[in-house]
């Protein structure tokens, strides 16, 4: 068990983690006992440390955290072990100590995690699933019904559910067919080639007789639905794939972006989403000297089919959510619903949970998908292999998210060591150049995308992205878990394309506040590939009202002339509300106050609402149903993405008001 100043020296290191959660510790909040709920629950993690007593320096540029004392100690851990062994469905219990660091008391708890069939432990007092909790990186997720397949894996999946209103009717003999051909393909004899089409889809968990009359299985429908069945019953239920001139959401107020959409048995959409991207790629080719045969220098085609049967297969059918491809001039990103069931760092490690049994078994039956849960690593040395940038993973568990990023970008081609060349004065690693790239090519990197690009681990990651912040390399935003980077001032010196884009636009955009990691802004204006456009599909421009350029409150995918002082006085004035918030108390719930901190808020940057939920310790949806929408109807605020509310890196800004 570790003692309390060693906890301390890990979190002046890496910050919370997912195994470590501080607090002030005056009283046993809620707050205190979900931590405790989470790393009871969280598979694999073996526990985790609650440490009361200790609080973060507000100001401090890196995670600062100092031992501020609990005054009444006894009580406290009196109370920690009776809550613990009281709100749950079964006793709790953790091992608490109180020890004394430069004179304070600091109760140290450790929370060990639950046997397999104890699990998951919950609140008494509320349902489930959402009285459980899960450990997801630094903080405690309310679970999900999709949360369940992780402890109950005896639980009838949703993809083995009747879908009411199906029938046979809605099966397409074509999809059928396909799966027949393909499944023959890997073995002439399988029992159920054999079989009529009725035995066949039963046989595969597509269909169940239901009051006398045979309906679909989720599964069914989505692997052999016919597409008027689909937009019938899963209307939302699609693949969008979107077209964005250059390397940003919006760079072109004019030229948005065009969108493809496309529906229909999953077997058929694999091909039609794969060749509707491939047609897009930039082609390459290079003849090695003593040759006859040209190689392909481009994404591996194998890659990109892997990420999208990966999102087929693994999303979730329970929201009612669209995949999204978005294609930039240098990258594509792959946004499904759901996240990831396996924990972010063990991504690439052989084995895989199925959300989705039922469809998984037919497509890997079919070879369509990798077997043993082998298609990430797989994926991963095939880029390696192709010289281009490792791809990058990220789930999220609050949005229920799972994005898959491809950089069609060489590594350390001719122009990137010509340019990693005047960075030789910083003495920096191979691990921090590759970061280097990737931050120009995407604008901004986070801990995690650093350790899945490397192949390092947390304490790795932590050390070299300082350093490349205190070298102004990389600029530090946000606090915290929320803690990402983008490109720093001696960046920005140093590469070309940056400043040409100053010259022609002035300071790029340095209030990306609106892009999270997950998406964030590109500052180095890459110049894009041309996208085609195929002649037999509907390609529908998304064109609206376009907000002025020379507005003051523009989203942050405009460009915002700050400098250095402004960015100093935005984050102590910020830093002003923050600690006006942490003393409201019982004031919280006053309606009128809360809207005036969130107005004040938002004027100095757009905020997400995750991030102002966590800031007033509140959920994101009560948050958003109880003052955010309302204050959006009333138009205290805006959207910074009005044409697309359900938009991924959708944030708040106050809006603009006539004086």
């Amino acid at each position: 068990m570790r003692n309390a100043v060693e906890l301390i020296q890990q979190l002046n290191y890496t910050d919370e983690c997912n195994w470590i959660e501080a607090k002030r510790g005056s009283a046993v909040d809620r707050s205190i006992l979900e931590s405790v709920c989470a790393f009871s629950n969280e598979p694999g993690l073996g526990g985790g440390y609650l440490i009361l007593g200790v609080e973060q320096e507000e100001l401090s540029l890196f995670p600062t955290y100092y031992a501020s004392g609990v005054e009444q100690s006894d009580k406290i851990q009196l109370d920690l072990s009776s809550q613990c062994a009281s709100m749950f469905n079964q006793p709790i219990r953790p091992t608490i100590t109180v020890e004394i660091v430069n004179g304070k008391n600091v109760i140290v708890a450790f929370v060990p995690e639950l046997p397999d069939g104890q699990k998951p432990a919950y609140f008494k007092s509320e349902k489930m699933p959402q009285g459980a909790y899960r450990r997801i990186g630094s903080s405690d997720q309310r679970c999900t019904d999709d949360d369940l397949f992780v402890f109950f894996n005896k639980e009838d999946s949703f993809d083995s559910t009747v879908v009411r209103g199906s029938s046979l009717d809605d099966i397409s003999e074509e999809a059928i067919a396909l799966y027949r051909q393909l499944r023959g393909k890997v073995n002439a004899f399988a029992e159920e080639l054999q079989y009529d089409d009725a035995d066949l889809l039963h046989s595969l968990g597509c269909i169940r007789k239901e009051k006398g009359e045979i309906r679909l299985t989720y599964a069914g429908l989505l692997l052999f639905g016919k597409r008027i069945a689909h937009r019938r019953l899963l209307p939302m239920v699609r693949v969008d794939y979107v077209r964005v001139p250059g390397n940003e959401w919006m760079e072109d107020p004019e030229n948005r972006f065009t969108t493809i959409d496309m529906r229909g048995s999953l077997l058929e959409m694999v091909q039609r989403v794969f060749s509707q991207i491939t047609d897009d790629l930039p082609k390459g080719f290079v003849l090695p000297e003593g040759e006859l045969q040209a190689e392909s220098n481009g994404l591996p085609t194998r890659v990109l089919r892997e990420a999208i049967v990966n999102a087929l297969i693994h999303r979730t059918y329970r929201e009612n959510q669209p995949i999204q491809i978005i294609r930039y001039g240098n990258r594509i990103e792959i946004k499904n619903p759901g996240f990831s069931l396996k924990p972010e760092d063990h991504l690439g490690e052989p084995g895989s949970k199925n959300r989705n049994p039922f469809i998984a078994a037919v497509f890997h039956e079919t070879n369509l998908a990798e077997t043993k849960g082998s298609g990430i690593r797989t994926m991963r040395a095939l880029m390696e292999k192709a010289s281009l940038m490792l791809p990058t993973f990220e789930s999220d568990h609050g949005r229920n998210q799972f994005t898959v990023r491809l950089l069609l970008h060489h590594f350390l081609g001719v122009e990137d060591v010509k340019w990693l060349s005047s960075f030789v004065d910083y003495k920096l690693n191979e691990d921090q150049k590759r970061a280097l790239i990737f931050t120009r090519e995407v604008g901004a990197i986070d801990n995690s995308s650093y350790r899945q690009l490397n192949g390092v681990d947390l304490l790795k990651a932590s050390a070299d992205l300082r350093d490349m912040r205190a070298k102004e390399l990389l600029a530090q935003k946000g606090k915290g878990r929320a803690t990402y980077y983008t490109v720093g001032k001696n960046l920005l010196i140093k590469t070309e394309s940056v400043i040409e884009d100053v010259v022609k636009t002035g300071v790029p955009d340095t209030n990306p506040s609106v892009h999270s990691a997950k998406t964030p802004a590109n500052e180095t204006n890459t110049p894009a590939h041309s996208a085609k456009t195929p002649a037999n599909e509907t390609n529908t421009p998304a064109h609206s009202a376009m907000t002025p350029a020379n507005e003051t409150n523009t989203p942050a995918h405009n460009s915002n002339v700050i400098d250095d002082n402004d960015r100093s006085e935005n984050d102590y004035a910020i830093a002003a509300i923050v600690s006006e918030i942490s003393e409201l108390g019982a004031r919280i719930n006053d309606a009128t106050l809360v809207n005036d901190i969130i107005t004040r808020l938002c004027k100095i940057r757009s905020f997400k609402a995750v991030e102002i939920a966590k800031l007033f310790n509140r959920q994101e949806d009560y948050f958003k149903r109880k003052y955010l929408t309302k204050m959006i109807s009333t138009k205290k605020l805006r959207y910074t993405y009005p044409d697309m509310v359900n938009h991924p890196d959708q944030a708040y800004i106050t809006e603009k008001t006539d004086k």
